[in-house]
C-alpha cells in the first residue's frame, strides 16, 4: 500500500511543477522576448514483483514478470526558443533577428 502512496505522490509532485511551467509561460505570455519552458519527465525504477517463471498457484506458472513502476521524476525543464511573430513597431531604433540567433550581451 505505502508503495502506490509513494509512486502517486511522485507523480503529484511532477505534475504541480508541469501546472507552475504552464501558469509562468501564461503570465508572460506578452512579455517581449520571453521564451517558454517545457518539462520532461521519465519513468523512475520498476521493482519486479514476480519473476517470469515463478510459481502463481501449485499448478500455474508466471509466463511474464510481474512489475510495478515507482513513479516518475523531472528529467528537465527545456527552454523553446521557437521564433515568434514580426511585430512592426514603426521606431526606427527596434531591431529583431530573423532566424537564429541572439543580441550580444554588454561586457562586464
Amino acid at each position: 500500500m505505502m508503495r502506490a502512496l509513494y509512486s502517486a505522490a511522485s507523480g503529484m509532485t511532477a505534475q504541480q511543477l508541469n501546472v507552475d511551467t504552464i501558469a509562468n509561460n501564461l503570465a508572460n505570455v506578452n512579455t517581449t522576448g520571453f521564451k517558454r519552458q517545457r518539462v520532461d519527465f521519465q519513468d523512475l525504477m520498476y521493482q519486479a514483483l514476480k519473476l517470469p517463471g515463478s510459481p502463481a498457484a501449485s499448478w500455474v506458472e508466471v509466463p511474464t514478470s510481474i512489475q510495478v513502476g515507482l513513479g516518475v521524476r523531472t528529467a528537465a525543464t527545456t527552454k523553446l526558443f521557437a521564433q515568434d511573430t514580426f511585430q512592426h513597431t514603426g521606431n526606427p531604433l527596434d531591431l529583431c533577428i530573423e532566424g537564429d540567433g541572439f543580441f550580444p550581451g554588454a561586457a562586464p
